[in-house]
């Protein structure tokens, strides 16, 4: 998975009951666009991650 700065990100909940996370990129410290990722998400938390297969780049219109 590659992403850039300014991307959307959702996580989805891996468990029952569990919620998806949504979030923006605003840094990529990988090589070549890789993790980790500094991600703001939507409640306010930034956090680095380093993302598994419950994550996928949100597709906006436009």
């Amino acid at each position: 998975m590659q992403i850039e700065a300014g991307s959307r990100i959702v996580i989805h909940g891996t468990r029952a009951g569990s919620t998806e996370r949504h979030g923006e990129v605003l840094e990529v410290r990988g090589e070549g666009g890789g993790p980790p990722y500094l991600v703001r998400f939507d409640d306010g938390h930034e956090t680095l991650i380093f993302p598994g297969t419950d994550c996928e780049i949100e597709h906006g219109a436009g």
